[in-house]
């Protein structure tokens, strides 16, 4: 694989950096830089903004609205917005639920869902994990019972991130209770308005709302709000959690990040020198910056594949991408020291523009890190990875 980007990249990237500079709101951007929290309407509106250019779902095949760009114009993109601190694209609609629609699901759902994911007409989330069923997926209980045109749903979903704004949810239910667990299990589409269901927040522990319990109670799902075949939802959600491993590693924004310690660091003293200039914490940040580089390479070399079907190399990524997520924010922790310890809770949601402690890189730091403990665990926690890469790379 040519690692040199040919002239026709380089175009290509100029002409991404010159749209970002004239379309990307200076709010949302002062928001991602600054680690402040992004609301619905923020992501919502990027969407929008993207889906006018056509630049929202760069993986998609042209037929269904794709960009049809090559794996490096992915790449760029996906660099250069992270760059410039624009909001990420909701990955649930776009990314995760939209490529098991193209692959299995009818023409009829192809042409209602898609054009709605492309324009944000729904904001979508994902019912997966419940208590007692996260790493062990396949253990889940929340019920699917065919009665006539339906099916009628109970149980109870957990981690459900956003679904407090969502209008749909992607969700594995049971439909053959005397199966081998894997086999007895279907994706269906469900609307969040349908009655019978409900949405507890969760509250982590950066004070934030991010994820909920949703509760299902006799809740009639139409049976051609099915994917595929019955009791083969199995496939279609290792399918689906392909692509969101593979999206995890998040690359552009660990540059970014990477970016703003370096910067911290030269700004934070210790013994009256940058911290940068301490030899023990430089080389921290330096083995950091290696292994950086060295997972783009390996996401560069997956993406090249564009099989459109991310097999078990995607659980490399996950496991590299979620540990260097983690080590930044442990860093720039370690740079800011005790400042870095309150919580702000008004300054994060935007109503102060400066922080109570006069330090606005260090006060989203402490609820930053918290944030991103989480990141080892969704998407398949890093353990179960190294499971799949023993039994599917390695073949023990």
């Amino acid at each position: 694989m040519d690692l040199n980007y040919t002239s026709e990249d380089l175009a290509f990237r100029d002409q991404v950096r010159s749209y970002l500079a004239d379309n990307l709101p200076e709010d949302l951007k002062h928001k991602v830089l600054n680690h402040k929290r992004l609301s619905k309407d923020d992501f919502v509106r990027w969407h929008k903004t993207l889906a006018k250019q056509g630049w929202v779902a760069t993986g998609w095949p042209k037929e269904y609205g794709g960009t049809g760009w090559t794996a490096t114009q992915r790449h760029i993109f996906e660099e250069e917005c992270a760059r410039a601190g624009t909001p990420g694209i909701m990955p649930f609609g776009v990314a995760m639920v939209a490529p098991v629609i193209m692959a299995f699901g009818n023409q009829a759902q192809k042409d209602y869902y898609l054009p709605r994911i492309l324009n944000c007409d729904d904001w979508w989330c994902q019912g997966y994990s419940e208590p007692g069923s996260g790493s062990d997926l396949a253990s889940l209980k929340t019920r699917a019972e065919r009665e006539g045109d339906y099916y009628i749903v109970n149980g109870q979903k957990t981690w459900t991130t956003l679904a407090q704004h969502a209008d749909m949810i992607f969700c594995l239910v049971r439909t053959d209770t005397g199966a081998r667990k894997q086999e007895g299990i279907s994706f269906l589409l469900i609307d969040m308005k349908t009655p019978g269901i409900t949405v507890r927040p969760i509250i982590m522990l950066d004070e934030e709302h991010e994820v909920n319990e949703v509760f299902f109670d006799n809740v009639k799902v139409p049976v051609q709000n099915l994917i595929g075949e019955e009791n083969k939802g199995w496939t279609y959600a290792k399918y689906l959690l392909g692509h969101e491993r593979t999206n995890i590693a998040a690359v552009g924004r660990a540059k970014r990040e990477l970016q703003f310690l370096k910067r911290v660091a030269t700004e934070h003293h210790k013994n009256g020198k940058p911290l940068l200039d301490d030899p023990v914490y430089a080389s921290k940040i330096a083995s950091l910056e290696v292994e950086l580089m060295a997972l783009e390479i390996t996401v560069l070399r997956v993406i090249s594949q564009d099989s459109g079907r991310p097999g078990p190399e995607a659980s490399l990524l996950k496991i590299k991408g979620t540990e260097i997520q983690q080590r930044l924010t442990e860093l720039m922790v370690e740079a800011i020291g005790p400042y870095s310890q309150p919580f702000d809770h008004d300054y994060l949601e935007g109503k102060e523009e400066h922080s109570i402690a006069n330090d606005d890189d260090a006060a989203p730091l402490a609820a930053y890190y918290f944030n991103f403990r989480k990141t080892s665990i969704y998407g398949g926690s890093n353990e179960i990875q190294k499971n799949i890469i023993t039994q599917m790379i390695l073949g023990l």
